[in-house]
């Protein structure tokens, strides 16, 4: 499939539905005893939903959400140290949209903007970049969050701001990365899954290598997939296809955009500037080993923690979930979003109470946005 025409073609898709459902039959999947197929991304879970690919493909396939999505998986504690930065009277605080909203102990940073702190949407890291250049007498701190998406684009403004010697201009790095979650998940005893889609855009940058523990040490099989709806389709039915012939393999469906073995050059701008954290907290998962990363030693000076004296080296407290907010158990699969006694009561898009309802990637949003669930919640 190389053409647009032929990504949202309903003959191909018809086609693949019906291949599908032969698969599905071959390996004895019921509505009663289904295939759990975990989408690890979020822009994934909300195309199953945008094109209802969910109640189209057949009754013994089951979409399992995964935490793939940054601003859903982003700590109360995170938030509540971007207040604390942000609220600094010398401090011009940029973030991405989606993360104004996100729920900390202490409000969102939408709500701490609302109480005077000086907190300005950009596009991109290099946006607060130009802030910096523009405003010498300021400190300009740029919130990095995202999977292997985004740091590239945060660790080259990073080396920019070296280069040019901008130390008004630093970092609160949040970027987390994609394979230590799914081995989290994988270690967990309760969790049932028998295979993945693999996130098109972050294996754009790491390539399909990150994920070969998954078929070797779990025997699951997994596919890189794009984010058309006959991309979903050809994906799932491959991993039927793995299943059915007895094999766990990586295998590449977005291969048109995904290289095997990444991107050098975005990959060479990561390693310069990060390092591992030992472990990093996420929302509802707790921490995880290995998961986060941090800016190096040789990069301090752009470095908003060591600048401030806040996060992991300033004896950070981790905070609970609010009473009731299911968005752990949402993010492992282990409920629907609808089942959160929160979901369209309690936590709404309008008032949100979890960061899955927040984000334009959250399973709970694509679930009011395209599920049905608005009318579920009003009954």
């Amino acid at each position: 499939m190389k053409f647009a025409s032929e990504f949202r073609d309903p003959a191909l898709a018809r086609s693949l539905l019906s291949a599908i459902a032969a698969r599905a039959d071959q390996i004895g999947a019921t509505r009663e005893k289904p295939c759990h197929i975990m989408e690890i991304c979020g822009g994934h879970t909300h195309a199953i939903f945008r094109y209802g690919l969910d109640k189209l493909v057949h009754e013994g396939i089951e979409f399992i959400h995964g935490p793939g999505c940054p601003v859903c998986v982003l700590p109360m504690s995170r938030v509540d140290e971007c207040i604390e930065i942000a609220e600094r009277p010398e401090v011009i605080f940029t973030t991405f949209g989606d993360a104004m909203r996100v729920p900390g102990t202490r409000g969102s940073l939408l709500q701490a903007k609302a109480r005077g702190a000086d907190i300005r949407m950009v596009y991109s890291p290099l946006d607060a970049l130009e802030l910096a250049r523009r405003n010498p007498d300021r400190e300009v701190v740029f919130f990095g969050l995202g999977f292997e998406t985004t740091t590239p684009s945060t660790a080259l403004s990073i080396q920019q701001a070296a280069r040019e010697g901008l130390r008004n201009f630093s970092v609160f790095c949040n970027h987390i990365t994609v394979p230590e979650p799914i081995k989290a998940l994988l270690d967990d005893p309760d969790m049932l899954l028998d295979g993945f889609i693999g996130p098109g855009h972050v294996s754009m940058v790491i390539g399909t290598h990150p994920y070969d523990f998954i078929p070797r040490d779990y025997g699951k099989p997994i596919v890189v997939a794009g984010f058309e709806p006959t991309d979903l389709l050809q994906s799932v039915l491959m991993v039927l296809t793995q299943i059915a012939e007895g094999r766990a393999e990586v295998e590449n469906q977005y291969a048109r955009v995904v290289p095997e073995h990444g991107n050098a050059v975005s990959l060479a701008a990561i390693a310069e500037v990060y390092e591992r954290r030992p472990s990093f907290e996420w929302r509802g998962l707790g921490e995880i080993d290995a998961s986060g990363l941090r800016i190096r030693e040789a990069f301090s000076d752009w470095d908003s923690e060591r600048k401030f004296g806040v996060g992991y080296g300033a004896g950070r407290q981790p905070q609970p979930e609010p009473e009731g907010c299911a968005c752990g158990a949402v993010m492992t699969g282990r409920i629907k979003p609808t089942a959160c006694p929160q979901f369209g009561r309690g936590c709404t898009p309008e008032m949100p109470l979890g960061a899955l309802m927040v984000s334009s990637e959250g399973a709970c949003a694509a679930y009011w946005q395209y599920g049905g669930a608005r009318g579920l919640a009003a009954e």
